[in-house]
């Protein structure tokens, strides 16, 4: 696989084009086959109830004449893990979600005629049975016209699943490209309704070769990839290009999620004299891993501690106490990122600093990726020639290339049939001082994905 640096490009133009609904024709004509006195007096009958109607409909409140057509509304599902062993990733969904309900309240013109727009959103709790099942109802019960779903492939993959049986577009975010790609079957022809725009092996490549260098190592890497989409993906497609870049990768073997003891693991690490830790696995599994690793003296060992999917909220720092100073990290959205939301028109510091008012806790960077889908869900609505068909909004998303709040998404380079790139930037947790409102920041240490984003301080070796 062939590792590139991705450059943001300019905003893509937008395309609009949509349907129209026919009146129903209410007017009634008389018999002509009755009498002439028949028909005439049918004739007066019609006009006078008719008068009638009108007179009751003036003497009602304007609310009834401001009923929403139907025909007009556009029904968006979204589904995110919210709570379970994922939830950490869309904690920010109760502000993210008032913000765009917000920006579409007024809802979205498109060729000169207003739609409304419903969000239906749903919490998938971490389950991809509970994913797909939700992805169902929101088809055959909410009739929804696009479906949006984000957070890791235990979410994104099963409503892909679904839309891709049931015929209905989906855009998904936030799942690496090869965990929903090759996680799904990797063949181009079962790709037809589902879109992941995400980064990837490439961007996380890119990212770490970027950021490893900036503390000397032995370059051997221990890697926790468990038996899982992401696991695999990881140890299929990262692992390879990690040792042609003369990295030398430790890998115990696949492991199953949920397993509570790494001993065995950790031996082998310790063995190795590895340098740089990365993980793929999930939170609680890899948490459970930390504290065995510093038990077992293996954190003071490293001086690279490189978390991929369990590090990409405070929470999941704070859980880990001093043992969660210094973990790097890659991200895909931070305040620093210079590009405006087409959607509500703010900057993305004003989107962390809005969040960290409301909630009183740090930003999370999952608000750029959901921001973000939504944002691309709007365009591919405006581009559609029928924004409520399900086939005319899938045949303008491979088409999208805009600028998001993550930077540009263009489907149209791939690297695989329905998908596109987003940029990962390092970061590292770091300690605040004492008095600081929040006990860790998260600061960008590097931008080799992104050079539009300002780096804040160098990277510091992990130390116990």
């Amino acid at each position: 696989m062939k590792v590139g640096k991705r450059v943001n490009g300019e905003q893509a133009k937008s395309i609009k084009q949509p349907p129209d609904s026919p009146a129903p024709n209410l007017e009634s004509s008389p018999d002509k086959n009755l009498p002439e006195s028949m028909s005439r007096r049918r004739t007066l009958i019609a006009g006078a109830t008719a008068a009638a109607g009108a007179a009751v409909m003036l003497g009602r409140s304007h609310r009834a004449f401001a009923a929403p057509d139907p025909a007009k509304e556009i029904r968006i599902g979204y589904i995110s893990p919210r709570s379970g062993n994922l939830g950490a990733f869309n904690k920010s969904d109760p502000y993210m979600l008032s913000l765009i309900r917000k920006a579409l309240a007024n809802g979205i013109t498109i060729g000169g005629e207003t739609y409304t727009v419903k969000i239906l959103d749903r919490d998938g709790q971490s389950s991809p049975a509970r994913a797909s099942q939700l992805a169902r109802e929101l088809i055959h019960k909410d009739h929804i016209h696009l479906m949006l779903t984000t957070s890791t492939p235990e979410t994104v993959n099963p409503v892909s699943d679904a839309c891709e049986a049931e015929g209905v577009p989906s855009i998904g975010t936030d799942c690496p490209l090869e965990s929903f790609y090759f996680g799904r079957g990797g063949k181009q022809g079962h790709f037809k309704w589902a879109f992941d725009f995400s980064f990837g092996v490439a961007q996380f490549v890119d990212a770490y070769l970027a950021q490893w260098p900036l503390v000397e190592t032995n370059k051997k890497v221990a890697v926790m990839y468990p038996n899982d989409a992401d696991g695999n993906g990881f140890r299929g497609h990262l692992a390879p290009i990690l040792e042609k870049n003369g990295y030398k990768v430790i890998d115990p073997g696949a492991y199953a999620d949920g397993t509570t003891d790494f001993s065995s693991q950790i031996a082998l690490f310790r063995r190795e004299r590895c340098e740089i830790f990365n993980e793929v696995g999930l939170p609680s599994d890899i948490q459970a891993f930390w504290r065995q690793a510093a038990q077992l003296h293996f954190l003071q060992d490293l001086k690279i501690a490189q978390f991929s999917k369990s590090g990409s909220f405070a929470g999941q720092i704070e859980a880990l106490g001093p043992l969660g100073y210094n973990v790097s990290a890659a991200t895909f959205w931070a305040p620093g990122f210079p590009y405006k939301s087409p959607l509500t028109g703010g900057t993305s510091k004003e989107l962390a600093d809005g969040y960290e008012k409301a909630e009183n806790e740090i930003w999370a960077e999952q608000q750029g990726a959901t921001l973000a889908l939504f944002e691309v869900g709007v365009a591919a609505l405006k581009a559609a020639k029928n924004p409520t068909d399900h086939a005319a909004i899938r045949d303008v998303i491979p088409n999208i290339d805009m600028i998001t709040t993550l930077g540009r998404v263009n489907f149209k380079k791939g690297p695989y049939p329905n998908t596109a790139t987003t940029p990962m930037i390092g970061a590292q947790w770091v300690k605040t001082p004492p008095g600081s409102k929040f006990p860790l920041d998260w600061v960008v240490v590097s931008n080799a994905e992104d050079p539009n984003v300002p780096i804040q301080r160098k990277l510091v070796p992990y130390s116990l």
